[in-house]
């Protein structure tokens, strides 16, 4: 029943997410919302929106090591194992200018984010504040963007357009999307339910499964988001999706989550995953800021490397630690 209720929780994500993201770029189009506004909100909210619903359900049913676990898992795939599937799929190469300025917020995202997790946890008024620089973020980049018409703004627009419009009706469209979030949000409470007791039954902290099928399971729209991209040939989009969905996931996720409960970071989380996580974002800044291409054996080393992370987890290098 555990499995059962696993699979049928990343069923219902995966079909609920897609709905969600799709039906909401449709109904903004017919609401003449700006392709740029569409790339930078809609598209960055809604392929965030599984690990934002399991992490708010875990820390509600008292399981904040999973949220944690989520969220720091769910940014490790994207980078290995996302663009490593991309870049083999076809091979990585964006213009700096493109995607300096998210890759420059991510990153420093990511090392609050680390520095807040050394702390031991994050609180509510820490929360509050990265959802207030989160809007900032978004609001300026926003404003930068209409005002510049540069290449970021560029990307933003073509992430609206690689998810293309829907021949529907505008009351489809709402019924498309209200039905994608109920399946997102039954997905979620299935998942989480199934999750936890894996955990309990192999007696397996809940941050290992959180950090390995949760976060693998919640990362499958960006995953399929990207494959198609990168099939495109519209590598440009793969990187964009990944920058985004990291930043709303360190910032958003974890921002909207600690309202609810603190999130407690596990003494592995500390010593070994939060390392990983600058180490795999630390990976990829210098092809982003040079425009080197990442190569196909470059995507395969990091799929090896994420395999090696999920491997980590349950042979000792970090599962025994927590």
């Amino acid at each position: 029943m555990t499995y059962i209720l696993i699979t049928a929780g990343f069923a219902l994500l995966l079909l609920g997410g897609e709905f969600v993201v799709r039906g909401s770029v449709a109904m903004a189009t017919r609401l003449g919302v700006s392709p740029l506004i569409v790339g930078l909100t809609v598209v960055g909210f809604g392929t965030s929106l599984p690990e934002m619903v399991v992490s708010v359900n875990a820390a509600l049913v008292g399981a904040p090591g999973l949220a944690v676990g989520n969220v720091v898992g769910s940014n490790i795939a994207n980078i290995l194992l996302i663009l490593g599937v991309a870049a083999i799929i076809a091979p990585i190469a964006v213009h700096p200018g493109a995607v300096k300025r998210d890759l420059l917020g991510m990153s420093a995202a990511t090392l609050v984010y680390v520095a807040l997790g050394m702390s031991g946890q994050i609180v509510f008024w820490q929360g509050v504040l990265m959802l207030v620089a989160l809007m900032a973020y978004i609001g300026f980049t926003v404003w930068h963007d209409n005002k510049s018409n540069d290449e970021a703004a560029a990307l933003h627009r073509e992430e609206a357009a690689e998810i293309g419009d829907l021949p529907l009706r505008t009351v489809a469209i709402a019924a498309l999307i209200i039905g994608g979030l109920i399946a997102v949000v039954v997905g979620a409470e299935w998942l989480v339910t199934g999750a936890t007791t894996l955990a309990t039954e192999f007696g397996v902290p809940e941050e290992v499964i959180g950090l390995t099928v949760v976060a693998l399971g919640t990362s499958l729209p960006e995953l399929a988001t990207s494959m198609v991209a990168a099939y495109r040939g519209h590598s440009d989009v793969c990187v964009g999706n990944v920058l985004g969905s990291n930043l709303f996931n360190l910032f958003g996720i974890t921002g909207v989550t600690a309202l609810f409960a603190p999130l407690p970071f596990s003494d592995g989380i500390i010593g070994f995953d939060l390392w990983v996580l600058l180490g795999a974002t630390a990976i990829i800044i210098p092809f982003m800021l040079t425009g080197r291409r990442i190569s196909r054996p470059e995507g395969t080393i990091l799929l090896i490397l994420y395999v090696c992370f999920i491997a980590s987890q349950f042979v000792g290098m970090s599962g025994m630690s927590k």
